[in-house]
């Protein structure tokens, strides 16, 4: 029972990560210290209860934890989590903050769920499958994110065509106004970007665990990271070359494809993906 309540513990250490990371991600691209603030303190949060787990480790085994390649996996992410903060806190450079905690989340999200440390072969099972559905959610969440981008970009235009046509009645003052629709469809840009990222990391560890012998030309992981570039495209000629206007919502609707095509049609085509049990 203890070693149950022990694995949920760190999966949701895991959970917590994942949302420092979108919002390290928000920040660095958005320059919100609000949210670098909240994405501090829930890092901070992460590390006591990793410090706690390697401190438990520690009195149980009563040696330090890096003897085997699963206790240093540990120990190195509790290390690269204290650098993340110490970073943060004194040097403030968001750029190195970011892609730490990046590496951070792998190292820990493989440690949590790699299969191998458990002793008992039913709680392996259970800790893959719990792995795959987190991957699930946070790809489709997503998508929920890239879907609603869309929706602002597509309301961007027919704005833009309005206005353009001088077509003025209630239908143009029921639309937002063209900076709010901009404004809204980076936003949840943003937001989509990082958890495709994170959703990609875990499904990959997955694959390596339950697939080994799966094609890595798969035409769902090709799709997968097509629509990751797209989208970091769409957020590159945002905030580095300061494009706005209909070029931008042009580009978020043909991502948007990639999105719908990744879907339906990379997912039939996959070998695993919907169809694996």
């Amino acid at each position: 029972m203890f070693s149950v309540f022990m694995t949920r513990l760190h999966e949701f250490t895991v959970v917590l990560y994942a949302f420092s990371v979108l919002l390290y991600f928000f920040d660095f691209i958005h320059h919100n210290r609000k949210a670098n603030r909240i994405a501090f303190w829930l890092l901070a949060f992460v590390w006591v209860l990793q410090t706690i787990f390697l401190f438990f480790y520690m009195i149980k085994t009563g040696r330090f934890p890096v003897l085997t390649i699963f206790e240093g996996l540990y120990f190195y992410a509790w290390v690269l989590v204290t650098l993340s903060l110490g970073i943060n806190r004194f040097l403030r450079i968001d750029f190195i903050v970011f892609f730490t905690n990046i590496l951070g989340f792998i190292v820990m999200a493989i440690h949590t769920f790699a299969p191998m440390q458990y002793h008992s072969h039913v709680m392996a099972n259970r800790l893959v499958s719990e792995l795959l559905l987190i991957h699930i959610t946070m790809a489709i969440l997503s998508y929920g994110a890239f879907s609603l981008s869309f929706v602002f970009s597509l309301l961007y235009l027919l704005q833009y065509d309005l206005l353009k046509r001088k077509k003025w009645g209630k239908r143009l003052l029921r639309l937002a106004d063209l900076e709010k629709l901009e404004r809204l469809s980076y936003i949840f840009a943003i937001i989509g970007v990082p958890m495709l990222l994170l959703g990609l990391i875990l499904g990959l560890q997955w694959a390596f665990l339950k697939l080994p012998g799966m094609d890595w030309y798969d035409m769902k992981i090709i799709g997968s990271f097509l629509l990751l570039t797209a989208y970091s495209i769409f957020l590159y000629l945002r905030t580095v070359k300061n494009i706005h206007g209909k070029n931008l919502a042009l580009w978020n609707v043909a991502s948007f494809l990639i999105v719908l095509i990744n879907f339906f049609l990379f997912g039939r085509l996959s070998s695993f993906h919907l169809w694996y049990s």
